[in-house]
């Protein structure tokens, strides 16, 4: 994961301004859902992803930090997370949780535990 969990790594593949929404989300183990909204916000990057039923309709919020690869071809979102790890992250709603910077470093701390070395 990258260092600032708030920004896309340069390696992962995203050029800013391409529209995420729609692509299909992997975590390491496994299809999570799709982007349903992005930022790409110089120090708030981020992917909320839509679960469906997965996690029954539940919307996820992915620190830009956390993606590994992007690929623009398949239109899929590579995640350096398991399932479980992004089912137990703190609870996101999207009408109340974007731009709540105390939900961002909740969420931030949370995924931070789960960085790999």
């Amino acid at each position: 994961m990258s260092e600032n969990l708030w920004g896309y790594q340069p390696t992962v593949g995203h050029t800013v301004g391409t529209d995420l929404i729609g692509y299909k989300v992997e975590a390491t183990d496994g299809s999570i859902g799709k982007v349903d909204k992005h930022s790409d916000d110089v120090t708030s990057s981020y992917l909320v992803v839509d679960t469906g039923v997965w996690i029954f309709g539940k919307h996820v919020l992915l620190p830009a930090g956390t993606v590994s690869r992007i690929d623009t071809d398949d239109q899929k979102v590579y995640i350096d997370l398991t399932k479980d790890q992004i089912k137990d992250a703190p609870e996101f709603d999207k009408d109340k949780h974007v731009g709540d910077a105390d939900f961002h470093r909740t969420t931030g701390e949370y995924y931070g535990r789960h960085r790999r070395v």
